[in-house]
């Protein structure tokens, strides 16, 4: 799901156990380096400000970032917070389940807010 957008790249909700969210620019670029200048600073600073939001808001174990793209080649970043008590820690989350989580997490809905406040 989108949660916000402007000219250059747009921010999308992964469902998960856990905050993740998504950022995607418009052009369908592969690879950072790709990018024009404008593009790779906006998308940097979108990261970060997602990552130092869920810093405040979370207070996770660590914020783990991400831009694969193996099976989706289109330029994408993953920004994940993370806790000792969700189901993979310390395993990425596409790797081997360690336990059920349990997360008691303030909400989501309410992060995602300051998130679209923020950017």
């Amino acid at each position: 799901m989108k949660i916000y957008e402007n000219e250059t790249y747009y921010v999308e909700i992964e469902k998960s156990e856990i905050p993740w969210l998504k950022i995607f620019p418009h052009i369908k670029y592969k690879e950072l380096s790709e990018c024009d200048t404008k593009t790779r600073t906006m998308l940097l600073d979108a990261m970060l400000l997602i990552e130092t939001k869920m810093i405040e808001y979370y207070n996770p174990k660590k914020v783990n970032i991400a831009m694969f793209g193996n099976y989706l080649p289109h330029l994408h970043i993953h920004v994940m917070a993370r806790f000792e008590e969700d189901s993979y820690f310390p395993e990425p989350m596409w790797g081997k389940k360690q336990r059920e989580a349990n997360l008691n997490l303030p909400s989501f809905e309410k992060f995602i807010d300051i998130i679209k406040k923020s950017l």
